[in-house]
């Protein structure tokens, strides 16, 4: 049977491209996604059209007991996972840290923080050769905002990322010895609708400027790193931070 990807917040942008180039190499895919039905099923049905395997599932990472059901889901149709890419995630409106409330603090790191640890464990119970698993790879997605900061636009974000950092790190080694890499890709700017829910659809245009390439990056660009991160040409890295950032 082919390998089996999941991967996360997969109905648009980085998580599509990566769909798209997975498909393309042979993998069967997991597409979940939260609110973008007509989007994922779109996705699916381009997939299927060309031969691939593909499923689209409902469920909020930020929520555990959706976590639950959508790992229910795969095992359920498929039977095996062997990557999980972790790339759900959201960003809100630019504002500098006096403005967040409590409520949005809550929002970005359940989203960005707390779905990645859930989804990583759950995949940890499937891969590690001490639960009867054969290994594999798990792959998050950061952000270069991490080490940047996002200074007057979402320092939160920016945290939330660091965190993924450290969980990339730290489970890197935990899992080491039971047959699971796992490693993180930290983009840059990057040309997706992301920018629009911080308030600024052109924000990729502006801060292009800064980039010592002198560009934002594409979707692909970021899901190539992903899908080499994901399979056996990267059989010897693990807790790799990897950034696809155009120099920035």
């Amino acid at each position: 049977m082919n390998k089996v990807m999941l991967i996360t917040g997969a109905s648009r942008g980085i998580g599509a491209a990566t769909a798209r180039l997975a498909a393309a190499e042979g993998y069967a895919l997991c597409l979940n996604y939260r609110r973008q039905r007509d989007a994922a099923e779109a996705l699916v049905a381009e997939i299927v059209a060309a031969g691939g395997q593909a499923i689209a599932v409902q469920a909020d990472v930020a929520d555990e007991q959706q976590v639950l059901q959508l790992f229910a889901r795969l095992d359920q149709h498929f039977g095996r996972l062997d990557v999980l890419v972790n790339n759900a995630g959201m960003l809100e409106q630019q504002m500098r840290l006096e403005q967040m409330d409590g409520g949005r603090l809550q929002r970005v790191f359940a989203a960005n923080v707390f779905g990645s640890f859930f989804c990583a464990r759950e995949a940890v119970k499937r891969l590690s050769t001490r639960h009867g698993g054969r290994g594999g790879a798990i792959v998050n997605l950061s952000s270069v905002a991490a080490r940047l900061g996002a200074p007057g636009e979402y320092i939160d974000y920016a945290a939330a990322k660091g965190a993924i950092d450290s969980l990339t790190l730290g489970l890197a080694k935990e899992v080491a010895a039971e047959g699971i890499r796992v490693n993180a890709v930290r983009p840059g700017v990057i040309d997706t609708d992301i920018h629009a829910s911080g308030g600024e659809p052109a924000r990729v245009t502006r801060v292009s400027q800064s980039v010592p390439m002198g560009r934002g990056g594409q979707a692909e660009e970021v899901a190539r790193a992903i899908l080499w991160l994901a399979g056996e040409q990267a059989s010897y890295t693990s807790g790799a931070l990897l950034d696809v950032s155009g120099g920035r």
